[in-house]
């Protein structure tokens, strides 16, 4: 899989880019804040409907424009596709497939895949649970992109079932029922919901476990073993195995250990209003020679252990049949010598990676490839003029 061509239009601080890009390295060279990072932002969107960089869209629309366009070209197998978004301030976005509209913007997730690896991934580590749990089901999607519509249907059935808890719990105060009858309906929906996602979470994990402690191994051979696990507020009720490799999550028995959660812990979330049980209060555990890698790892694990999950993730992926395009986001600069290396070892051999760099010289030799440079606001390929 590869991408023949990029073109956005007010995207960020781009008025309009067009990029030929080529199968190997292509790498971006430009100063810090010249729209790089941009560039490849674009890309990842394409992929995943959402930006490494912030957590909602209207950042991506050049400031006073009313819309964002990004267009890629991707080829895979042979055969090549366009995908075409427009991101638009304070109305729903639309998607199209070779000029074609698509029902769902959703429904374009698979067509390009990516793993990137960028600065912010620090926080894969050293962040809230919610950054490992995006991770997750990022990763989920892009295996597997019907997810999407699981991942969204949970949010929706989790703010509806946060609502009613809340309300019936100021009724309840107040020496009144309220609605609490209806939380047995929700707490079905979010049993059913849950129990997908959580299953998918668990076998996810399971497939992951030993290419992330192999990749930490080859970043960081002198480090602590690392290993990766899941922790669910249902850990009692459901078989330890899963989540462990060569297991498989049993959806039936999460369901109705969920809702058994629910049930027993009503009392508590009426007080609170909130929900206490599900997928969206659990942790990917990363834990380095068996203690918790947060606030334990040094500096240089905690970068060697969020590479070694966007790496598992690459790998993972190539062997589901379909290899990811390697976006790697001004990186290097980052890395001592021995990660550079590995790092470079993986991208040297991907079918198409996509490189930035402030500086040519944090760029690996064995990355010799397609060079374009960022200058004054207009990107070009080096040799012609910018």
């Amino acid at each position: 899989m590869r991408v023949r061509h990029l073109q956005v239009q007010d995207f960020r601080s781009w008025e309009r880019a067009d990029l030929e890009l080529e199968p190997g390295a292509n790498v971006i060279v430009g100063r810090n804040g010249g729209g790089k990072t941009n560039l490849i932002e674009a890309i990842g969107y394409a992929a995943t409907l959402g930006s490494h960089r912030v957590a909602v869209d209207l950042p991506l629309i050049r400031h006073d424009c009313p819309r964002a366009i990004v267009r890629v070209a991707v080829v895979n197998a042979g055969r090549e596709l366009t995908v075409e978004l427009e991101i638009t301030s304070g109305k729903a976005n639309r998607a199209r497939v070779n000029r074609g509209p698509v029902p769902r913007t959703r429904d374009v997730l698979g067509i390009l895949r990516t793993v990137l690896f960028a600065p912010e991934d620090l926080a894969l580590v050293r962040g809230d649970p919610g950054e490992r749990r995006r991770f997750l089901d990022d990763l989920l999607v892009l295996r597997v992109p019907r997810y999407a519509g699981v991942r969204a249907d949970y949010d929706r059935v989790l703010r509806q079932r946060n609502a009613l808890l809340k309300s019936s719990g100021h009724a309840r105060r107040a020496g009144s029922k309220g609605d609490i009858g209806t939380l047995d309906v929700w707490d079905g929906h979010l049993a059913r919901h849950g129990a997908e996602l959580l299953g998918a979470r668990l076998d996810l994990v399971a497939d992951l476990a030993d290419d992330v402690t192999a990749a930490y191994a080859g970043v960081a051979p002198e480090s602590r073993p690392a290993t990766i696990g899941y922790r669910s507020g249902i850990a009692g009720s459901i078989p330890p195995e899963y989540g462990t490799p060569g297991s498989r999550a049993d959806v039936e028995v999460l369901h109705d250990a969920l809702l058994a959660a629910m049930v027993a812990g009503r009392d508590a979330e009426l007080e609170r209003g909130v929900s206490l049980v599900g997928p969206h209060r659990d942790e990917l555990e990363l834990t380095l020679a068996g203690a918790p890698a947060k606030g334990y790892a040094s500096h240089g694990e905690s970068w060697s252990f969020a590479l070694a999950l966007r790496l598992a993730s690459y790998e993972l992926l190539r062997a589901d049949g379909n290899e990811p395009v390697l976006v790697l986001d001004d990186v290097f600069a980052e890395l001592d010598r021995r990660r550079r290396q590995r790092l470079a070892e993986v991208a040297v051999a991907a079918e198409q990676v996509l490189v930035t760099a402030a500086v040519e010289e944090d760029v690996p030799d064995e990355l010799d490839g397609v060079r374009f440079v960022v200058s004054n606001g207009e990107v070009a390929r080096a040799g012609s003029s910018v």
